[in-house]
């Protein structure tokens, strides 16, 4: 008995099912005319195929060594992806959710956000937001709801979404020497590997308020928007005064200097009050829970 590569046969369905996409990508460039005959074709090819694909089903159905058959037949993934497209049978509701949310995205990007599914268990979807959806802003909210209303209306199963918080995550990471791994030294009380410095607990870390790390080199301002983390030399682009005990706006995620009130967006350093100015940025990331700051 012969026995198929799965992995041949992943490809082989991968190549056939850009094809078809390729295939309809030239049918959009056809006048109207000739594109909605070319769709009518489709349908009646698919419709035809679909008419037969059915009849063959219910018969292996009623017999028990078809139905045996039939689910071995399932699981090749040309068969199933066949019998899915024509509605024969039904994807997983993981499945059927990522397709949903795949439709919303577009409309989200171009708000700023983002959604990603994490699981399904029971009735309720768990999702995680990024970007503009990640805030208590009113088009945030609007968002959220929408990616809700949405789930809800296409997948019955679903009677609720639950948002997941999101992992913390580094705002600013530069290419090279990103490891923190091998051997560290100790800077008094602080631990240093490979030039990156162990910084405080991410969660310590307040959106609200600037969190001033003295390293050996220069002390470093670390600031959080959301779940995202900045880290800056802590000094003010106009007259080097540091920047920790400024004002820090959660929402709008500016900086305001407490000397002479310039303004800054922690997102990208740059200043606001003195566009030509600009805050001097170290590359930072989350690991073991901890922010690390690489200052040299």
């Amino acid at each position: 008995m012969t026995t198929t590569n799965p992995t041949t046969t992943a490809e082989n369905l991968e190549t056939l099912a850009q094809r078809v996409d390729a295939a309809l990508q030239e049918v959009q460039k056809l006048n109207t005319a000739e594109r909605t005959k070319a769709m009518d074709l489709k349908q009646a090819i698919e419709a035809f195929h679909k008419a037969g694909l059915t009849k063959m089903v219910q018969h292996l159905k009623t017999d028990p060594r078809g139905k045996e058959l039939l689910f071995e037949l399932v699981d090749v993934p040309e068969v199933y992806a066949l019998f899915a497209m024509h509605g024969i049978v039904r994807a997983d509701v993981m499945t059927q959710a990522a397709r949903v949310l795949e439709a919303v995205k577009p409309y989200m990007r171009s708000h700023g956000g983002d959604v990603e599914l994490v699981k399904i268990e029971g009735d309720t979807a768990y999702v995680r937001l990024h970007g503009a959806c990640n805030g208590c802003s009113l088009s945030a909210v609007t968002l959220r709801n929408g990616v809700e209303e949405t789930l809800k209306e296409h997948i019955p199963q679903i009677r609720q979404v639950e948002v997941v918080p999101n992992e913390p995550e580094a705002g600013m990471l530069f290419l090279d020497n990103m490891g923190v791994n091998g051997h560290g030294s100790q800077n008094g009380s602080q631990l240093v590997i490979g030039g990156w410095v162990k910084g405080p607990v991410a969660a310590d870390v307040s959106a609200e308020r600037p969190y001033c790390l003295q390293t050996a080199v220069a002390p470093i301002l670390i600031l959080r928007h959301e779940n995202r983390f900045f880290a800056y030399k802590n000094e003010c682009a106009h007259m080097a005064m540091p920047l920790d005990g400024g004002l820090l706006d959660a929402e709008s995620a500016i900086l305001t200097c407490p000397w002479h009130g310039f303004r800054y967006d922690i997102t990208s350093g740059e200043c606001l009050t003195a566009p030509q100015a600009q805050l001097e940025p170290y590359p930072v990331r989350i690991q073991g829970g901890h922010v690390w700051v690489r200052p040299g």
